[in-house]
């Protein structure tokens, strides 16, 4: 469906994606990272906005930049607001329809039954200037859908919706990855994505710096240093017990003592030992804890690992 090789994308001296090689089948994943991490220059890669300074990079084995049977495949939803203020949101989603090609009848008939679908009903009559952040998201994803592309690039797409607004669209974009269509999905909250896919694209300062599911990226740093913190009873006889096996590099308590923090190399072992290093003890441990759960942090480690300054 996708395929970059070597893909680099200047600004000048700016570097907006450094070096990506990527392939994905028909499907969905979603594209994490911070904000200015490169997620929004390389949807426009893909949708044929911009050309690659270096490498090559296809769509549907096709380069997409003005290639109108690859964009006529592509349905965009971008994170800046593209309406028009003086037009209703059914004027709009009709009159592209119509730019597409369709009837005005097929293309009125449409219009309707997709501006229903996202839950614009009462408001798609409405100038779009007098739209909510959140009808104005909704619009933007019915013209991306309304001509059944066979893969849909969102960028942010649950900005300005309150958590009702979410759920639906939530629910909708799972309806659409279950009739066999493909989804890129960019955004920089990471639990907006596990509701939706499995499988995780994880961008940092313009590298590609993980792929696969969350169960595979957790693998990757299972053996990068990282920080633990055990809530538990019994954290001194814990600790010492640690440092007499040598698993960990250093510890030191939070909380009054009530939290062990491990400092290790191999979070791996702590994992798959631990269980064992407590049987019988009377240690009873309430909640553990990686530094990874902050997505900051995660991309700080794998960009490490990246830079090779991990072992």
């Amino acid at each position: 469906m996708i395929h970059l090789e070597n893909v680099t994308k200047l600004y000048g001296t700016v570097i907006g994606v450094n070096d990506v090689t990527l392939s994905l089948a028909p499907g969905a994943y979603g594209l994490v990272g911070p904000n200015g991490s490169g997620k929004s220059t390389l949807l426009n890669l893909i949708t044929g906005q911009l050309r690659p300074t270096l490498g090559t990079l296809h769509v549907f084995g096709l380069r997409p930049w003005n290639h109108a049977q690859v964009l006529e495949r592509l349905g965009m939803c971008p994170e800046q607001d593209v309406l028009y203020p003086n037009v209703t949101g059914f004027e709009w989603v009709r009159y592209l329809l119509e730019l597409r090609g369709w009837t005005r009848r097929r293309a009125t008939h449409r219009a309707q039954e997709i501006l229903e679908l996202v839950g614009i009903t009462d408001a798609m009559h409405r100038l779009m200037g007098g739209y909510s952040r959140g009808m104005r998201q909704r619009t933007k994803l019915a013209q991306a859908i309304a001509h059944e592309p066979e893969l849909l690039i969102l960028d942010e797409p649950f900005n300005g919706l309150d958590p009702v607004g979410r759920h639906q669209m939530t629910q909708l974009l799972k309806n659409w990855i279950g009739k066999d269509r493909g989804l890129v999905l960019a955004s920089h909250i990471l639990h907006e994505i596990e509701h939706i896919t499995e499988s995780f694209l994880l961008i940092c300062s313009g590298r590609l710096l993980a792929s696969g599911s969350m169960r595979d990226v957790q693998k990757l740093l299972a053996d990068a240093p990282n920080e633990i913190r055990l809530r538990c009873d019994g954290a001194t006889e814990l600790a010492c017990r640690l440092m007499a096996e040598k698993a960990v590099d250093s510890v030191r308590f939070a909380e009054e003592g009530r939290v062990l923090v491990l400092s290790t190399r191999s979070p791996a072992t702590i994992y798959a030992q631990l269980p064992n290093w407590i049987a019988g003890t009377g240690i009873r441990i309430h909640e553990l804890r990686c530094s990874n759960d902050s997505l900051q942090t995660l991309f700080s480690s794998l960009l490490q690992i990246h830079r090779g300054r991990v072992g």
